[in-house]
């Protein structure tokens, strides 16, 4: 070829033009009859499922499609025998029946039908391992964004749990149900799950109790814990624990937990925005915890309600009335008004007032207090009791009366002393006065007398 003598630019263009061609077609070609990427985990179709699981975690998008299109082939060929073997079942059954087409020819007698049977729950046991299998790599493919839902509906739609026998074929129905007990991966699979599931719960509940008493014992040594915020921490070491086991345990059971976590947490926000009031209680729980106005056992007046404290939960807290009833609190109630711990301290001052007549004697009606109080034992000698003429009141003159006692014997010393003063003051002639108003009447002279 040659060159035309005023146009060598055209030269060196078809030059390169071709030179372009013959590095750029080669590569092209190759990708083109490069062979499509093979699944890595379907060669086994017996591959447990926990080498299963870690194999395709690593895997993208792209090759966890693959893999689930080669499980999902398995599971077409497995679904295809069974349909196959229940045709020539079918046929056994019922010979006068003419087969289908399409159905293999079938010259078993009637005696072989038990065997059908039990080659055909095999191939359903075979079809529960395969879609087993295909839903690791479908729970993979989800995570991580690609589209499950034609393999979901095709795996719904073939795993039927029925057992394809006729009701009236009572040994066929016998021969399903023991195959199906004695089989590795159905009934005796289903044994130990539920084996292994009570057993979890079982080992949880005997660590919450070794857990609780060893947090019993940690807040115990805590010289400023009170015996609500030990309860308190108990319980919810325990129902953490015993939470924990039941979410683990689930899983022996094939219970996919990943849903269930994730709505725990969802309806833990709706939660949160709808009980706001509540947790305003259970803020108020963990204040009174933390400060200890009282404890159970303690005898209180909050919110308007007097009693004994019972018991207290994170929003609550339980109060027994002196007269045996049961009254519940609300939290918020109590750490947002006036807590009164009547048995905070050891001992307790028994506050009385005791009122003589005006014509008395006052230093005999003290005297005869006096001995009163000091003679009784369940008076403190420290402090010392303090007795004091203290008001000219309107009808008489009074006395405060202020021993002091263990807090226990507050009410025995309080009913013993006033007993005591009424028939002391009885038998000494010292008058207990009532309240009286002296009235005078004047009389005004009426109109035209002198």
């Amino acid at each position: 070829m040659t060159a035309h003598p005023n146009r060598p630019w055209l030269t060196v263009w078809v030059g390169a033009l071709l030179a372009c061609l013959m590095v750029t077609s080669p590569p092209a070609r190759a990708q083109e009859d490069a062979p499509a990427p093979a699944a890595r985990t379907a060669s086994d179709p017996a591959i447990p499922v926990r080498q299963l699981e870690h194999l395709v975690k690593p895997l993208t998008v792209e090759e966890l499609k693959v893999e689930a299109d080669a499980w999902m082939a398995l599971l077409k060929a497995k679904v295809s025998e069974i349909s196959q073997a229940r045709i020539v079942a079918d046929a056994a059954a019922a010979p006068s029946t003419d087969p289908p087409a399409d159905a293999p020819a079938s010259d078993a007698p009637a005696s072989d039908r038990a065997a059908q049977l039990e080659a055909i729950n095999q191939l359903r046991f075979e079809r529960t391992a395969l879609i087993e299998r295909l839903n690791i790599v479908l729970a993979q493919l989800t995570l991580k964004g690609g589209e499950a839902e034609p393999y979901t509906k095709y795996v719904a739609a073939v795993d039927d749990q029925a057992i394809a026998v006729h009701v009236q074929d009572v040994s066929a129905t016998w021969i399903a149900v023991r195959s199906w007990a004695t089989s590795p991966d159905g009934g005796l699979k289903w044994l130990r799950n539920i084996g292994l599931f009570l057993g979890t719960l079982l080992v949880f509940w005997i660590l919450s109790i070794v857990a609780g008493r060893a947090a019993a014992r940690i807040v115990r040594a805590w010289k400023k814990s009170s015996a609500l915020l030990r309860d308190f921490v108990v319980g919810i070491v325990r129902k953490a624990i015993m939470i924990l086991g039941f979410i683990l345990a689930l899983t022996f059971l094939q219970v996919n937990i990943n849903p269930l976590l994730a709505a725990i947490g969802g309806a833990a926000f709706v939660v949160a925005f709808a009980l706001q009031g509540t947790l305003s209680n259970f803020a108020a729980g963990i204040l009174i915890l933390a400060y200890r106005p009282f404890d159970i056992g303690d005898v209180v007046d909050v919110a308007g309600v007097s009693g004994v404290v019972d018991s207290m939960s994170l929003v609550s807290t339980t109060i027994k009335s002196f007269d045996n009833k049961k009254i519940i609190v609300p939290n918020g109630s109590i750490w947002g008004g006036v807590i009164t711990n009547a048995t905070a301290h050891d001992t307790r001052r028994v506050d009385m007032t005791f009122g003589i007549a005006y014509g008395d004697d006052i230093d005999k009606a003290r005297d005869v207090i006096e001995s009163i109080v000091t003679a009784h034992e369940l008076v403190l000698k420290d402090p010392a009791p303090v007795v004091k003429m203290h008001e000219m009141a309107d009808s008489s003159v009074k006395f405060i009366c202020r021993p002091w006692t263990r807090t226990g014997d507050y009410w025995t010393v309080y009913w013993d002393i006033q007993r005591a003063v009424k028939q002391r003051f009885d038998a000494e002639g010292i008058t207990i006065p009532f309240p009286q108003q002296d009235v005078y009447m004047h009389q005004v002279p009426a109109k035209g007398d002198a």
